[in-house]
């Protein structure tokens, strides 16, 4: 093909290679030069025009491009009609794309003029989604070198259809493990799936022990799965732990544990016969893309995974900066230090008709009030009070105190909105925030202090909660990167699922004492609140 600036007199059928304003419109860039075109060229004072024209051997770039694009389609692929040089390929079913990378890197090796893009081997793809382009650059190109990126690209790209439709997923629990964190979940892993046409089958929860959760594996085998996912109640951490020794038990193999993606690494595959096990990463109860989709669209496709293939997974397997990686400027300098944020919003539904839990007296003061001075009291600044019911009653009992009001309008829809209302009135200097619930009169400025203490974004100690035996309790402290996932929550829901999606990062601190355990939801629990208080007002004034 040559290339350049023609005499309109030797310029028929070229090919224009820039668009040409003229009254009554324009000459497009590609056309092809007849002519009409030359007399409106000639008519408007031009003399020469800078076309392409082809020579013996070219093949004209719409030709190529098809050409091309249908000899690379393999199965499942199909090849689009091509356009100004362009032919682009698309998924004819769902499934993960293979990509031979060899081949590719083979046919874009053949000439600058022939090239082909598409998605990375083993994305999961819908049918209808574009999976690859064939361009060729110039408007021509030797049919030559078409013929050689032909003789590379035969069956380059094809998509595996997913096959795999029976799924069982199985949770372990210990004690205080929260139920909305199962059912969440369940629901996130439902969605997850539904684009592959699989299905969970089943859904079981077991106690977090070898034995109970081999009989679960066994059980799932007889059913007749094909895929068994399981959520562990706490991380894998070693092929001795609960979820690789029960698959071992139940007479399967560990294929591998861990895998060199962030967020994913503590992902476990194992097989039990022929049917793939799952031991799922914390990550894998989001949403959000982790290590833990690489490997399961693989094997829903039907595909084989060996310890070999996830090992390859590390160029590219950092998808995010996670949160136990150290990263100061996005925690902040811990001398801004915490905001705290003190839900105040809830219509106490279940102490009775016309109480407001809120503003019942513990020693003689407002429950509120209680827990507004002990944050008060801590190193937490500001602090933040989040209204909705009964918005001027609260304001009233905390007159004369340091705090700001954020009124969450709706917070009849439920906990989540109340977050979000905190969360967004904390300040952009703030490091993070403590979320502290309204209602537990008997929480110590102590506890504030040694969750903000116990808070080290280098050593991935990110979220921290006060524990004791094994019970979690609060307030709980947030490190900023989190916000922008607690200002995602709706509906009546805490953030228990987020914690559970990212126990790298959860800090366990210490706490003896009710003050951290004890929320006034009902009588009964507020008369125990009572009653602790009295008890140790009595011990504090006994005689040493």
């Amino acid at each position: 093909m040559k290339f350049g600036s023609l005499p309109l007199s030797e310029a028929e059928g070229a090919i224009a290679a820039h668009s040409v304003r003229l009254d009554g419109g324009a000459i497009k860039k590609g056309t092809r030069l007849g002519p009409l075109e030359i007399a409106r060229l000639e008519a408007a004072g031009f003399r020469e025009v800078v076309a392409a024209r082809m020579e013996p051997g070219d093949m004209a770039e719409d030709a190529a491009a098809r050409l091309l694009a249908e000899a690379v389609a393999g199965p499942h692929v199909r090849a689009d009609a091509a356009f100004t040089g362009r032919a682009n390929l698309f998924a004819a079913a769902a499934g993960v794309l293979r990509v031979s990378e060899a081949a590719l890197d083979a046919f874009n090796d053949v000439d600058e003029a022939i090239t082909l893009a598409t998605l990375r081997d083993f994305a999961p793809v819908a049918a209808g989604d574009m999976v690859g382009t064939v361009k060729i650059i110039p408007y021509a190109v030797p049919a030559s070198l078409v013929d050689a990126a032909r003789r590379t690209s035969n069956g380059l790209l094809a998509v595996a259809p997913f096959r795999l439709k029976r799924v069982a997923v199985i949770s372990t629990l210990l004690p205080g493990f929260a139920d909305k964190v199962v059912a969440k979940t369940l629901a996130v892993t439902r969605a997850r799936l539904a684009p592959t046409g699989a299905e969970m089958v089943s859904a079981d929860t077991v106690a977090h022990d070898t034995a109970a959760l081999a009989q679960a594996l066994g059980r799932a085998a007889q059913e007749g799965v094909e895929l068994v996912i399981v959520f562990g109640a706490s991380a894998i951490a070693d092929r001795n732990d609960v979820i690789p020794a029960a698959v071992v038990a139940a007479g399967g193999e560990v294929v591998r544990l861990g895998m060199p993606v962030d967020p994913g690494n503590l992902l476990m595959l194992g097989r039990l016969g022929a049917i793939p096990v799952l031991g799922a990463p914390g990550c894998a109860r989001s949403p959000k893309e982790n290590g833990f989709d690489f490997v399961l669209m693989r094997l829903l496709a039907g595909l084989e995974v060996t310890a070999r293939d996830i090992a390859r997974l590390g160029a590219g397997g950092l998808l995010s900066d996670i949160a136990v990686r150290p990263h100061p400027r996005a925690e902040g300098d811990a001398g801004q230090g915490f905001a705290a944020v003190i839900l105040a919003a809830g219509r106490s539904a279940r102490m009775g008709q016309g109480i407001n839990k809120l503003m019942e007296e513990v020693g003689g003061v407002p429950v509120i009030r209680r827990v507004v001075e002990a944050a008060l009291a801590s190193r937490a600044r500001p602090v933040i009070v989040v209204t909705g019911h009964e918005r001027g009653r609260i304001a009233a009992a905390l007159d004369g105190l340091d705090v700001s009001f954020a009124h969450n309008p709706d917070h009849a829809s439920g906990m989540a909105s109340s977050l979000r209302a905190g969360i967004s009135a904390v300040p952009e200097t703030a490091a993070g925030a403590l979320v502290v619930l309204g209602d537990m009169p008997l929480l110590g400025a102590d506890v504030i202090d040694r969750l903000i203490s116990a808070h080290a974004p280098d050593e991935g100690r990110l979220i921290c909660v006060p524990v004791e035996d094994g019970q979690r309790g609060h307030p709980v402290l947030w490190s900023r990167r989190y916000f922008a996932d607690l200002g995602a929550l709706e509906g009546d829901v805490g953030a228990r699922h987020i914690l559970a999606a990212n126990q790298d990062a959860v800090a366990e601190v210490a706490i003896t004492g009710a003050g951290a355990f004890l929320d006034v939801d009902t009588p009964q629990l507020l008369a125990q609140a009572r009653a602790a208080l009295r008890d140790e007002q009595v011990v504090r004034t006994e005689p040493v």
